[in-house]
């Protein structure tokens, strides 16, 4: 998906978790060689690898550090990773080692898939952990007839049919109080949302975790 390997996804990624708030630190070998239970004669040989990629700059006898380039790569295989650990554990609801499947399955996470996995989720600032999600820019700036959108980001005069709801228990009864359910038709008129003719409110957050399929856009 990236053009690395997963092991030089790993390795990428480690490093990031060690300064992901200080990217011009350095790594030391020896730690990088722990943290991945290692050789340190097998991270100098990865770390000169990924040098000649232009993912990090080698430090010899001392370690590395990320370049601009491949802190960008890594703060997005840690995002994927994060995304996929809620994915996991608050929607499908798996109950064996979330952190260690989420590891596994980052490395088949491409943009689109990342993409419609943070807009299923309601776009999540923070991981299960509750550290910070990297970001990412987001832009609903292509949406129109056929787009799937959260109903918090529905324009204006459009319409859309309700196909994906992602919410607790709690949030699930607030949701069917409000009349929305999965095929329901969701307009939004003068920044009010109405299910037929009910108009109805959610909060942000649930909103952002409902997503319709746009059938109708609103007038320019």
């Amino acid at each position: 998906m990236t053009g690395f390997s997963e092991i030089e996804e790993m390795y990428l990624k480690r490093i990031f978790e060690v300064h992901s708030d200080t990217p011009d630190a350095i790594v030391k070998t020896t730690q990088l060689a722990d943290i991945m239970n290692i050789s340190p004669a097998s991270v100098t040989e990865m770390v000169q690898r990924l040098s000649e990629r232009d993912m990090v700059t080698h430090i010899p006898y001392r370690g590395c550090r990320l370049t601009p380039s491949g802190f960008q790569l890594a703060a997005r295989i840690k995002r994927r990773e994060c995304l996929l650990e809620i994915l996991l554990g608050d929607v499908i609801g798996y109950k064996g080692d979330v952190k260690e499947v989420a590891c596994k399955m980052e490395h088949a996470v491409g943009e689109e898939l990342e993409a419609t996995i943070d807009m299923l989720l309601g776009f999540p600032e923070n991981a299960p952990d509750g550290s910070r999600i990297p970001s990412v820019d987001r832009s609903f700036e292509q949406s129109g007839i056929g787009s799937l959108l959260p109903l918090a980001s529905l324009p204006n005069g459009a319409s859309a049919l309700v196909e994906i709801i992602v919410s607790s228990d709690i949030e699930s009864v607030t949701i069917r109080e409000a009349g929305v359910g999965v095929g329901s038709i969701i307009t939004k008129i003068d920044d009010s949302l109405f299910c037929g003719e009910r108009q109805f409110e959610l909060s942000t957050e649930m909103s952002m975790r409902i997503l319709a399929r746009v059938s109708v856009m609103g007038a320019e």
